[in-house]
């Protein structure tokens, strides 16, 4: 009888060790879950980490341009971005504006002009050149032009614009001028005749009156 109650005793001491064996290792287990998701939690903001903000700088050179027709123009237009080196997938737009207003010439980095392949870009994007080429310019192509890029981030950037002017062959003696030069000289023309005139009137009655005294005296 002793034995058989001995034999319960450890039977049940057994089943309470391996009872408390499990728990540990259950709790165990569920520290190191825990643990795991709290790194991952805590690593986790390392790989959402925001890129940096867009500074570009649209420099057109030279101001204003003047060509003669039939010549080619090149427009100059460069990209600087000193924390995104590579400029390669960015969005170049040419517009002109001039008396009769907007015109857009190059749109994401390709001509928009109807049957026009006189404009398109030139130079390497990927190193900031976004440079505008004209082939035989004439006198509509007078205006000023901007250099606008679209960033990856939506903002917009417009250089200052390059005024462009056209000077035109007047077909006497292959004497060419700009529009500017000729309205100039013409009114320049003008003012001396006038001034001229001016001048010479009280010089002129004097010679009248000369002349009718003599004719009287005769």
């Amino acid at each position: 009888m002793s034995q058989h109650i001995e034999k319960l005793y450890r039977s049940a001491v057994s089943s309470f060790v391996l009872c408390l064996l499990v728990d540990v290792g259950v709790s165990v287990g569920n520290v190191s879950k825990e643990n795991a998701a709290v790194t991952h939690i805590i690593a986790q903001p390392s790989l959402l980490t925001t890129s940096e903000p867009w500074q570009l700088l649209v420099t057109q050179t030279p101001a204003k341009e003047k060509a003669k027709e039939g010549e080619t123009v090149i427009l100059n237009c460069h990209l600087n971005s000193p924390r995104h080196p590579s400029l390669a997938d960015l969005m170049v737009k040419w517009y002109k504006e001039d008396e009769n207003g907007k015109m857009d010439l190059i749109e994401n980095n390709v001509t928009v002009l109807p049957n026009n392949s006189r404009v398109f870009m030139s130079g390497d994007l990927s190193h900031g050149d976004a440079s505008l080429v004209i082939l035989n310019v004439t006198t509509s192509d007078h205006g000023i032009y901007f250099c606008e890029v679209t960033l990856p981030d939506g903002k917009v950037v417009t250089g200052d614009g390059t005024k462009l002017r056209i000077r035109r062959s007047l077909g006497l003696f292959g004497i060419e001028e700009s529009i500017g030069t000729i309205i100039g000289v013409v009114a320049a023309g003008i003012g001396g005749v006038v001034v001229l005139i001016i001048v010479l009137t009280p010089q002129l009655r004097k010679c009248i009156l000369c002349m009718r005294q003599g004719s009287r005296q005769a």
